[in-house]
């Protein structure tokens, strides 16, 4: 669940996270499960391995989850999402009463003291850094009461664990190192998913958008198509009154122009019907040169000079390729890059073999720096060397190489060399792009 704010052609996105994804059912579920573990753990412990414990007491704690938890299913609905200090509130509560179980059973010399990890990883994951943060500065509490205070381990009678207090530390060391590596592990992972599904359905978006512009041609054939034959009936009929209504002069005027205007409507429609089918040709079948036209056509005057061109010598004529919005977005969308970061010229290049197509947009600016290069496609990178805060290779690359990727092709960053500049490789098998022969 995440907001953005993003320009659909090439523009960076600002990424406002909503989090209280987790719903309350969610965690009564996972509280369920603890109290179903930690109870079958003491029982075993206690009744079958034969260690003492404080059984009582820790029946008790174990009882305070489940108490809740059925209060919780009772007063609440279930579906509902928790809200951020509610999240905050129940975890920090399990936390506390593990923490609390852990002293009764040996503290951190209980092997399952690593369990603190699970509602740090979960707060981490769903709750915004200021309450994940609290829930993490809970397990470190805790993890520091147990050592200063806890009962001993429980152990075989008549045998007693003594380890030395420098272990202790280290024991100690250990899990705190563990809560934090873990937190800010899950964090990272967490935000790159968010991240990339947010991107993602951006990605969805603006292709789902080309092909809405892409399909009107094809509404307006039909549109012709299903209002001929009303038409026609309605200018039959207006004709059959016309026929009736000689003598009344008021009435056939109106006849009269009803006639001529529907007329006027099927010629309109027959007309919208024949440029459909002659832009057929046009609109599903493109050759390569004019693709890279329409790509470049928007960014031109913009400042830097737009210059296209294909590559000769190829032995072969230039491929005719099917009209794909992905790949005339993803081509536009590195032109206008290249635009918003070059100098004086940006020039695309075409070329193509018996087996592949190839594009290059070539800018004469300052270039990829090497930390720009190295993540240079993922979403939210969003600066160039020399150009700290401009504009371009945010979100828009990022949908852009995704949709040619999806299309078939493969696409590399890399600098033009010693004299600067960005060059954005592009790769398609022809099979992949080039339209059929055209039929006749």
């Amino acid at each position: 669940m995440v907001d953005t704010d993003w320009d659909p052609y090439g523009g960076d996105a600002q990424l406002t996270p909503v989090f209280g994804r987790l719903r309350l059912r969610t965690l009564v579920m996972l509280r369920w499960l603890a109290v179903a573990g930690q109870t079958l753990t003491v029982l075993l412990v206690h009744f079958v391995i034969g260690f003492e414990l404080p059984i009582g007491f820790c029946l008790g704690v174990i009882l305070a989850s489940a108490w809740i938890n059925t209060w919780l299913t009772l007063s609440v609905p279930p579906q509902r999402f928790a809200r951020d200090w509610e999240a905050f509130a129940q975890l920090g509560y399990d936390v506390v009463q593990l923490c609390v179980l852990l002293m009764l059973t040996g503290g951190l010399w209980n092997p399952f003291v690593i369990m603190l990890v699970a509602p740090v990883m979960i707060s981490v994951a769903a709750l915004p850094p200021r309450w994940s943060i609290g829930v993490g500065a809970l397990a470190m509490i805790g993890t520091g009461a147990m050592w200063l205070w806890s009962l001993p381990l429980p152990w075989f009678a008549g045998e007693q664990i003594h380890l030395p207090g420098v272990y202790v530390l280290g024991l100690w060391s250990a899990i705190f190192i563990s809560i934090a590596f873990t937190a800010i592990y899950s964090w990272r992972v967490s935000q790159e998913g968010k991240r990339m599904a947010t991107a993602l359905a951006a990605t969805q978006s603006v292709l789902s958008r080309e092909q809405r512009l892409s399909a009107l041609g094809a509404l307006a054939a039909a549109a012709a198509h299903e209002l001929g034959t009303p038409l026609a009936t309605i200018q039959l009929t207006a004709k059959e009154m016309l026929r009736d209504l000689k003598d009344n002069e008021l009435l056939r005027e109106d006849a009269e122009l009803m006639v001529a205007q529907a007329r006027r409507c099927r010629d309109i429609l027959k007309r919208l019907s024949q440029e459909r089918s002659v832009s057929d040709i046009r609109h599903d079948r493109l050759e390569f040169l004019a693709a890279l036209e329409e790509a470049s056509a928007p960014l031109r005057g913009l400042g830097p000079m737009v210059e296209v061109q294909l590559a000769e010598g190829q032995g072969s004529e230039p491929p005719v390729l099917r009209r794909m919005p992905e790949i005339l977005y993803g081509i536009g969308n590195f032109i206008e890059n290249a635009v918003d970061f070059a100098d004086t010229r940006v020039t695309v290049e075409g070329r193509w073999d018996p087996g592949n197509v190839y594009i290059r947009v070539i800018d004469d600016g300052a270039g990829f720096s090497p930390e720009i290069l190295s993540r240079i496609g993922e979403p939210y990178t969003t600066t160039r060397s020399g150009t700290p805060g401009q504009g371009g290779l945010g979100l828009g690359v990022f949908i852009a190489k995704t949709m040619i990727e999806n299309s078939g092709g493969v696409v590399r960053f890399d600098n033009a060399g010693p004299q600067g500049g960005a060059v954005v490789s592009i790769r398609w098998p022809r099979k992949e792009v080039e339209a059929p022969p055209a039929l006749g």
